[in-house]
């Protein structure tokens, strides 16, 4: 949102990076919360195995990913002739068609862990970029100040302060957004061909990652909106208090990712131990595994859309492959690579794409998405709810 996490959708606080690495699942295109961020997900615990020390010279490098040492090359020499660091080694990201790829200042990335304790200033609106370089708004947060001020799904942002956005990375467009709580920025739209101009005021806004509600015949619904500090175990306090005997929905529509531990966490609630899923790091295997314990006989379905991303996606191809859950709803968004961060000279942070994710059954989580195994539409929950009963779950 144009204000969640500063710096798509949507680790814990940052690690330094110089003293060990965050796993991230960054998807960098989408704007979250609050001032334009990613939705990013990385992990503290379940993937410490990846560190950030240098990979031995010629550690191979998947193709559609940045060279780390031609990035810090770059913005070295940038910084020697008094130039822009982030900027140079942002080029040098572009180039190397590191889909993921970005480059966040300090401050960006401060804002960017921020988020993903489930606090930022902004002004509630997410967004993408699209192939043609314009930023659009792909969400608002409910009461959030866009939202009040009568911004909308559909809306182009051209400028931000009068500075223009389209073919802006998102960083340099999240940079733009942030500020002071209770200061005020211009937003220049498009709607519908017609030019808007809308002066909303930050804010300092929070959101609930995980919510529970209760349908009848002993059904729990469990929405994850995102994966942030706290929401792994709160999606398995909610699966002990459910009901005996009822089933739970599991709702991932719209989760745009979050921390890989905490995705790691929830997915727990469901397993008593074994793997959740594999990734490589520059062609080394490792592996996050479930904590043991979980509820592995309550009935489960996970509803899923176009909107479920990266570590959300990751929970949902656990659980379906490894016959823990039924997933209802659309196929997946698709995100499935990891990035990990470099800081560079300037202090700027790089986050460049290392490798992939995989589900237990090995299927990539990375562009195709996941395939539900009930498709539904716009009824999905009420589609799941007829699962749910054809597993033995209601009156």
């Amino acid at each position: 949102m144009l204000g969640l996490p500063s710096v798509p959708a949507f680790c814990l606080r940052p690690r330094d990076p110089r003293r060990g690495a965050v796993l991230t699942l960054t998807f960098v295109a989408v704007v979250a919360v609050g001032a334009f961020t990613g939705c990013w997900d990385r992990e503290d615990g379940a993937a410490a195995a990846a560190r950030s020390d240098a990979p031995a010279p010629g550690a191979p490098r998947a193709e559609g990913t940045a060279d780390r040492e031609a990035v810090a090359r770059a913005a070295a020499e940038a910084v020697a002739e008094g130039k822009s660091g982030k900027k140079a080694a942002q080029e040098v990201v572009s180039r190397s068609g590191d889909r993921w790829g970005t480059v966040y200042d300090r401050g960006e990335y401060a804002a960017f862990a921020e988020g993903l304790d489930g606090h930022w200033t902004g002004v509630g609106v997410w967004a993408v970029r699209a192939q043609d370089g314009m930023i659009t708004v792909d969400g608002v947060q409910p009461g959030g100040p866009a939202a009040r001020a009568g911004l909308r799904a559909g809306d182009r942002l051209l400028s931000v302060d009068g500075h223009a956005v389209t073919g802006l990375a998102v960083a340099d467009v999240v940079a733009l957004l942030r500020g002071t709580a209770g200061t005020p920025v211009v937003l220049n739209l498009s709607r519908d061909g017609a030019d808007l101009t809308e002066t909303v005021l930050r804010e300092r806004l929070s959101a609930e990652p995980v919510t529970v509600r209760q349908l009848a015949g002993d059904v729990t619904v469990i929405k994850v909106t995102s994966f942030t500090r706290g929401s792994g175990e709160r999606v398995r306090a909610a699966v002990r208090a459910a009901p005996a005997g009822g089933g739970v929905l599991l709702d991932l529509r719209g989760n745009r990712g979050g921390l890989v531990a905490e995705a790691v966490t929830a997915a727990s609630a469901f397993l008593d131990g074994g793997l959740v899923a594999t990734y490589d790091v520059r062609g080394e295997q490792r592996v996050l595994n479930a904590d043991p314990g979980g509820d592995t006989t309550r009935p489960l379905v996970a509803l899923v859309d176009g909107g479920t991303m990266s570590a959300a996606e990751l929970v949902t191809g656990a659980l379906q492959d490894r016959g823990r859950a039924v997933a209802v709803g659309s196929r997946t968004f698709g995100k499935g690579s990891v990035q990990m961060p470099t800081e560079l000279p300037d202090g700027s942070v790089a986050e460049l794409t290392v490798g992939t994710y995989r589900t237990p059954a090995g299927r990539s989580l990375d562009g195709g998405g996941i395939t539900p195994d009930v498709p539904a539409g716009e009824r999905a929950e009420e589609r799941a709810v007829t699962v749910l009963g054809g597993l033995g779950v209601g009156p």
